[in-house]
């Protein structure tokens, strides 16, 4: 939820996108191997069709946007986010759980695919679709571990692909993922699992209730700062 507003304000849109894939990747086999089997599978299949057309698009769009143009859409997402996190539970309260298909199922795909490839931005299309079906607890992280994994992975090749290597012409003229991001991505990589083992301390230490408040209000801000571009050094005392 925070990694790619934190990660934008660091290096740029375009470049955080691409030093986060990596990263995010990593990030998923530990994950995954958390939750192994504590998931819903039949998400995946509803999601997955829509989530490769999405994907296909997301890597279109992102080479016709400037970098202030980047920056606003992240900055729109993380606030939507926040914002559907604070209302979801009076949204669907009064709504039975339904049953996943493939005709809601594959518009919110392509949302996610098209989300996440453009900003890693999906968290909200696929909580819309997994939050109404009431899934225990275990089950919905471990359910989302699985999408997302599989998102991330599907978005791999793609932000690698260069029009100088291969002449498609859906593929953005310049790899999202170079030699200088993945430079930048081996650096930051050694630190993931002590962050995954971080997360997992955090989780038992503190209340999940305070620790999200937290979180929302930095990704809030974070996504304010980007739709705005405030110069927050003005902030630090010199």
């Amino acid at each position: 939820m925070l990694t790619t507003p934190l990660c934008v304000l660091a290096f740029g849109p375009k470049d955080a996108i691409g030093i986060l894939l990596p990263l995010l990747c990593t990030g998923d086999l530990f994950s995954i191997y958390h939750y192994w089997g504590k998931w819903e599978r039949k998400n995946l299949v509803y999601l997955l069709p829509g989530v490769v057309v999405g994907v296909v698009i997301g890597v279109q769009l992102i080479g016709r946007f400037s970098a202030r143009e980047l920056n606003l859409a992240i900055g729109l997402l993380a606030v939507a986010f926040v914002t559907f996190q604070l209302v979801k539970d009076a949204v669907f309260r009064a709504e039975g759980a339904f049953e996943p298909s493939h005709a809601f199922g594959i518009p919110c795909g392509i949302a996610s695919g098209i989300t996440s490839t453009f900003a890693h931005g999906a968290g909200p299309v696929v909580s819309m679709f997994l939050i109404p079906q009431r899934l225990p607890k275990v089950t919905y992280v471990g359910t989302t571990v699985l999408v997302f994994t599989w998102i991330n992975w599907i978005k791999l090749p793609f932000y690698c692909l260069d029009r100088n290597w291969v002449d498609w012409g859906w593929v953005p003229s310049v790899g999202i993922i170079n030699g200088d991001t993945l430079r930048l991505s081996a650096l930051l990589l050694p630190v993931v699992p002590i962050g995954v083992w971080l997360g997992v301390w955090l989780n038992r230490k503190f209340s999940e209730e305070g620790f999200f408040k937290v979180i929302y209000a930095l990704v809030f801000l974070a996504g304010v700062q980007l739709i705005f571009n405030f110069d927050l050094t003005k902030l630090v005392p010199r």
